[in-house]
């Protein structure tokens, strides 16, 4: 499902006539940036997520897209080597190889071996242009058979231990959106990782929640938290608009959101939501999370986060 299927309609006004005003664009440089767990990396809190770029048809309007972002003041960039059948990786080889010292860029591995690991760094160094990643992660994480794998003879940590040691990447995490027990158990197998990826939104709170059982762990680690899914994939957005959805997690202790868009306008509401940003009360938090389900038809559960386990 699209994310969005509105242009800047968070922060557009009616003119005189009655028609909507197109709104200025965001002023660039003014997002707000935090700390990236112990890592002493300052990242933009929002940043563009390679998954949705095939939405954009071409590697070269993806790439218009991300230029922007840049020209915006982003200096966070997500990515992964399954994305869009590897041509993700290549947006970002387009877009960014001439002002690589100037961000932040991840990419992701789904293979669970050390061997089969080693080769999709490489290819995603050549796509992206570039000697090193700033974050390579351990992507998807589902059950534990795969923690057992990830971290038996071969596994594939052998492969990020390695890279780390010779300079390909700079920092290694995990990503998975299924169980939060897993993501406990990764974190618990393993005390060396710099960052954790997580879905986190209004609704999660009601099922399976990463905000109660995985956040505060990862805070008291010192992992930089990046959140995902901070639209609930468009579900939330039949209740609650864009602005108020990235308010709701920009509230929690994360570092930075990977936000899905396709046009300009929707990577200038997530910037302007950006630098207008003031943590929510508490009073206010909970409010959302009642109000998240009333559009769905109190669609609640597995039935809203069909990407959890059921």
């Amino acid at each position: 499902m699209r994310r969005r299927t509105f242009i800047g309609s968070v922060f557009s006004g009616l003119s005189l006539t009655g028609a909507y005003a197109r709104p200025p664009k965001p002023r660039a440089g003014d997002i707000p940036k935090r700390e990236f767990g112990r890592t002493r990396e300052m990242l933009t809190v929002v940043g563009p997520g390679g998954a949705r770029f095939d939405l954009m048809r071409t590697i070269e309007e993806a790439a218009k897209r991300v230029k922007e972002a840049y020209e915006l003041g982003v200096n966070y960039f997500d990515c992964a080597h399954s994305y869009w059948d590897g041509h993700s990786e290549e947006v970002y080889g387009v877009a960014l190889s001439g002002v690589r010292k100037e961000v932040f860029i991840t990419s992701k591995t789904t293979v669970r071996t050390a061997v089969e690991a080693e080769v999709e760094l490489d290819l995603s160094l050549r796509r992206m242009r570039t000697d090193y990643l700033d974050l390579w992660q351990i992507h998807g994480v589902e059950n534990q058979e795969e923690v057992d794998k990830i971290f038996g003879p071969g596994g594939a940590i052998e492969a990020f231990e390695s890279a780390k040691r010779k300079g390909k990447c700079r920092f290694i995490g995990f990503t998975g959106h299924r169980d939060p027990a897993v993501h406990l158990e990764m974190m618990n197998r393993y005390r060396e990782f710099d960052s954790i990826l997580m879905p986190l939104h209004a609704a999660d709170s009601a099922y399976l929640s990463f905000e109660k059982n995985v956040l505060p762990v990862a805070v008291q680690y010192g992992l930089g938290i990046q959140a995902m899914k901070v639209f609930g994939n468009a579900f939330l957005l039949r209740s609650l608009n864009s602005r108020e959805c990235l308010e709701y997690v920009l509230s929690l202790p994360i570092h930075c959101a990977t936000l899905g868009y396709t046009t300009s306008g929707q990577l200038h509401d997530d910037i302007r939501t950006a630098q207008r940003f003031h943590p929510l009360t508490q009073e206010r938090m909970q409010e959302l999370r009642e109000l998240a389900p009333k559009g769905n038809g109190s669609l609640t559960g597995p039935a809203l986060e069909y990407w959890k386990r059921s």
